[in-house]
This record gives C-alpha cells, sequence and structure tokens, in this order.
C-alpha cells in the first residue's frame, strides 16, 4: 500500500529494511553458536561414544565371524585329535595371541590349534543329523519327522551345552569371553557324538565303549579349555568355587551325551 504512494511529501514511508539492534545481533550470533558449537559437539559425542560402545560391545560379546571359519586340512586334523584323544596333547592350551591396531588380539585357527572354530562344529553337526537318519533307516524307522525331531534334538543339546558353559562363566564373575567362542566350544559336543553314532551303525555293541570314551575326552577337553579361559584369557583368579564347576562340566557330559547318542523318534528317550 505505501509503495502505491510514491514519494508524497508529508507521507511517511516505513522502512524497509531495519538496522538490526545490537542486542539482537548479540543475541542470534550467541544462539547460533550454541547451536552449531556446542550441540553440535555434544551431539557427536554423544553418537561417537554410543557408535564405540556397540562396537566393542559387538566385538567383545561376538568377534568376527570371519575370523572362526580361517582353517585348513591341517588344523582340521589336528584339532580333532585335540577334541577327541585330549591325553594325548602335549603342548600347551593357551592361545597365541599378537598385537592388531593396538590392542591384544588372537591369531586366527589356521595358525593356532587352541583357537575355536565353527567349521568343525557345524560340520559335525550336519554329520550328526545324516548319521542319526541312518542310523533310523536301518532300524526301519526313518522318516521326514523323526529327522526334524533329532535335527531339532540337536539344536537344543548345542543350546543347552552354550548355557551351561555361559552361565558357569558368569557365576565366576567372567562372563566376557565371545559368544562365538562358547558357540564354538559347545559345539565340539558333536564330534564325539559322530564317533559314537558312527561305531553304533558299524557294530551295535561298541557304542556302549565309544559313549563313555566320548563323554570323558570331552570333560576333558572342555575343562582344560575353561581353565584357559578363566584363568588366562578373562584374567579370573582361581579359586575352589573354580574347581567344583569344572567337574560339574565334565560330569554333565555324561547325561547329555546319553540323551543325543539315544537315536529314536522319542524326544526324551
Amino acid at each position: 500500500m505505501y509503495n502505491n504512494l510514491g514519494a508524497q511529501p508529508g507521507v511517511p514511508r516505513p522502512p524497509t529494511n531495519p538496522q538490526p539492534t545490537p542486542f539482537g545481533n548479540a543475541f542470534y550470533g550467541a544462539g547460533s553458536g550454541l547451536i552449531r558449537g556446542g550441540l553440535g559437539a555434544y551431539g557427536e559425542r554423544i553418537l561417537g561414544s554410543s557408535s564405540e560402545y556397540v562396537q566393542s560391545n559387538i566385538s567383545r560379546y561376538f568377534s568376527d565371524p570371519q575370523y572362526y571359519f580361517q582353517v585348513n586340512d591341517h588344523y582340521v586334523r589336528n584339532k580333532l585329535k585335540v577334541v577327541l584323544l585330549p591325553f594325548l596333547h602335549r603342548g600347551h592350551w593357551t592361545r597365541i595371541s599378537e598385537p592388531v591396531g593396538g590392542r591384544l588380539s588372537y591369531k586366527p585357527p589356521i595358525f593356532d590349534i587352541n583357537a575355536p572354530d565353527l567349521y568343525i562344529p557345524f560340520m559335525a553337526f550336519g554329520t550328526y543329523v545324516v548319521l542319526a537318519g541312518l542310523s533310523l533307516g536301518l532300524q526301519g524307522k526313518f522318516s521326514p519327522e523323526a529327522l526334524n525331531w533329532l535335527f531339532a534334538k540337536g539344536l537344543f543339546g548345542w543350546f543347552l551345552q552354550v548355557t551351561l558353559l555361559k552361565v558357569m562363566l558368569l557365576s565366576l564373575g567372567s562372563g566376557e569371553a565371545p559368544l562365538l567362542d562358547i558357540l564354538a566350544y559347545a559345539g565340539y559336543t558333536f564330534t564325539g557324538m559322530c564317533l559314537a553314532v558312527l561305531g553304533r551303525i558299524v557294530w551295535r555293541y561298541s557304542y556302549y565303549f565309544l559313549m563313555p570314551w566320548t563323554c570323558l575326552c570331552m570333560g576333558v577337553f572342555l575343562v582344560k579349555t575353561m581353565k584357559r579361559v578363566l584363568f588366562a584369557e578373562v584374567r579370573s583368579y582361581d579359586s575352589s568355587k573354580h574347581h567344583y564347576l569344572l567337574l560339574f562340566i565334565a560330569l554333565v557330559q555324561f547325561p547329555l551325551f546319553t540323551w543325543l547318542g539315544n537315536i529314536s523318534v522319542n524326544w526324551l528317550f
């Protein structure tokens, strides 16, 4: 409206570009500086610390999955000897460490026989299911439903072993071992199970010798491994409580192996 009046005398025109006051500039500069500098740095600090926290916890509890599949034929043969014949393992049970990126890390399985891997557990679990199905077929009881039950039974047994080891570490205040490490240690159970089930297929009475032997070997292997995890890797202190729990882990292998080794269409027996 004022623009249409033109430059008539006596008619005041409002300022089109009002001059900013010093106080307005000061408040505006302070506000923008606070947002860009203070809040921006604070948010970056929060996001940075949260991402570091997530990454550290992922690496702590899950580690790198590719690490557990760095194996070769030489490692697989020697690892099976350690699991199935732990009494003949004359070397040390500690893992070989190396500095990586300023942090202490462990060498992969291909370079360390004591490192856990997931290749042998997964292959042993698949072989266990195949041998269990073959055993049912020889008994004339094979069916897809029965094989599914055996598959679920094996997974549940693996879960029970993982839970046992994890609860034992947590009860001793040493629950910082990566979950994939514990998954690998528990999965070695199926190496002995494959040997026992194969013995039953070849000669029925050999099962009654192979089953106690594989239970004993697995118990010794887990005791040696858990002692290393407790006293070397998570720096836990030795006490009589440790020895009792390690003995409990060894004794639990007998009912667990007996339950998994009973190849039948029944879930419990």
